[in-house]
């Protein structure tokens, strides 16, 4: 939906300007000149006949500016992206098995994902800049200097009415949104292709490092050997305050009260 109102915006603009040149002699005057444009906004083939208040000689001028290759550009990435959606979609809900086979459909999808998102972003980019200029090329302030008639001072030149942009304004902001859609779903491919979880698995080396250094840390059963003093039945060891072993043996009371 985002792609379709991106191109549809864009490629289905068609607006112009209207001027109006008042001769000092009221009979050579045109105060209604229509110039029209549409896209792909090849203006320098946009043609109009303005009058040159010097008697009934007309004088044929043109827009300035050729802009289509952003234009085309925009467009043909935001038909290329909805066809791909689309073919995804049915690709998602019918053939999920054929998708997930050999992980080479998430991994293609995860591909086309990061190259889209980059073209949506120059190609927005790329639009952005040529809708700047064809604003400037289409202003009627600046249409006006194109004509002879209006450099006399004696001729009254007047724009009557300025091209409605706001469809192609809006095609720009959905460009960028396009670009976030497609950002950010690259993060939701990239779980698919199984890399995200095969990356958080622990390597068999770093498993065999835990376990060493588990074992060098007392926890093995060197540990409970004579330094300890519990591998000899009836005896226990016992460090006492001055770093001297005792042991508590079977011999009773006075043995204990000897080793005291």
């Amino acid at each position: 939906l985002f792609a379709i109102f991106a191109f549809a915006t864009c490629g289905g603009y068609s607006g112009g300007l209207r001027l109006s040149v008042d001769c000092a002699n009221k009979s050579e005057s045109d105060l209604n000149i229509d110039i029209d444009f549409a896209y792909p906004f090849r203006l320098y083939q946009v043609n109009f006949d303005v009058p040159t208040c010097e008697g009934k000689r007309r004088e044929k001028l043109s827009l300035i500016g050729d802009f289509s290759s952003s234009a085309e550009f925009f467009v043909t990435i935001a038909v290329f992206a909805f066809l791909y959606s689309l073919a995804a979609t049915v690709v998602y809900i019918f053939f999920q098995n054929k998708y997930r086979e050999n992980n080479r459909g998430p991994l293609i999808d995860f591909i086309v994902t990061v190259v889209f998102s980059f073209l949506w972003l120059v190609g927005s980019s790329a639009w952005a800049k040529g809708l700047s200029d064809v604003k400037i090329a289409t202003d009627p302030d600046e249409v006006l200097l194109l004509m002879s008639a209006c450099k006399q001072q004696s001729n009254k030149c007047l724009p009557v009415r300025s091209p409605v942009m706001s469809s192609l304004n809006t095609s720009v902001v959905f460009g960028f949104l396009n670009f976030i859609l497609w950002a950010g779903n690259i993060w939701f491919v990239f779980k698919e292709t199984g890399w995200h979880s095969s990356g958080q698995r622990h390597p068999p080396d770093t498993m065999e490092k835990q376990s060493s250094s588990y074992n060098q840390g007392g926890y093995n059963q060197d540990s409970y050997g004579p330094a300890g003093g519990y591998n000899q039945p009836g005896s226990y060891g016992q460090v006492g305050e001055y770093g001297q072993s005792q042991s508590y043996g079977q011999s009773g009371p006075t043995s204990f009260a000897n080793q005291i």
